[in-house]
């Protein structure tokens, strides 16, 4: 029989630390304690998510990419829609922009402005479109003159009845001349003394 040699291993012992409270680090989250953090690190804030804009309602009606520096975007929120539709129906999308480019940055909301109005009143009235509005305002205008000056012709006519009335009332005065007033009070109140004593001395015999 073969002899068996025995073999023996040497096993080194592992020791495994524990986390305790002179170590510096808490039993739960293995976190440094505040007081041992510098200032740098807890004062610094989180990282900022990726902001994503979402394109301007032009470029999202156009299915195109918006870039950065989109000359609609400032002028076509995506929260209304419906402001571009109008306006690239009646003058379409090339034509705002080669506007827009030609103008400077002050004008351009305005410019913006007046086509989208211009395009409802076309989307209202497709003969006269904006032409129409000014027409109907025109017709108001002049309406309104013209009440203006019956109201003002009325008004000349009371003044004249009115001062026409005072000269009347005027001549009437003149024509009758009454008593003046001192003259008439000095007569009822006139007394002559002596006759007012004969006739007490015949009271009295």
């Amino acid at each position: 029989m073969e002899s068996c040699r025995k073999t023996s291993v040497a096993v080194t012992p592992v020791t495994v630390s524990t986390p305790t409270e002179d170590s510096g680090y808490s039993l739960s989250g293995h976190s440094p304690p505040l007081s041992q953090l510098s200032p740098t690190s807890v004062l610094a804030p989180p990282p900022r998510h990726p902001v994503v804009l979402s394109p301007c309602a032009a470029c999202k009606i156009l299915r195109r990419r918006c870039i950065e520096k989109c000359i609609l975007a400032p002028y076509f929120p995506p929260t209304d829609p419906h402001k571009f539709t109008i306006a690239h129906r009646v003058f379409g999308a090339s034509n705002i922009s080669k506007l827009l480019k030609e103008l400077p940055e002050f004008r351009r909301a305005d410019a913006v402005s007046s086509m989208v109005y211009e395009a409802n009143a076309r989307l209202r009235d497709p003969i006269y479109g904006c032409a129409g509005t000014i027409c109907q305002l025109q017709k108001q205008i002049s309406e309104l003159q013209a009440e203006l000056a019956k109201a003002q012709a009325e008004m000349f006519n009371l003044q004249c009845r009115y001062s026409n009335i005072l000269t009347l009332i005027r001549m009437q005065k003149e024509h009758l001349s009454p008593i003046p007033q001192h003259q008439l009070y000095e007569n009822l109140t006139f007394i002559d003394d002596n006759a007012t004593l004969a006739s007490l001395d015949r009271l009295w015999t």
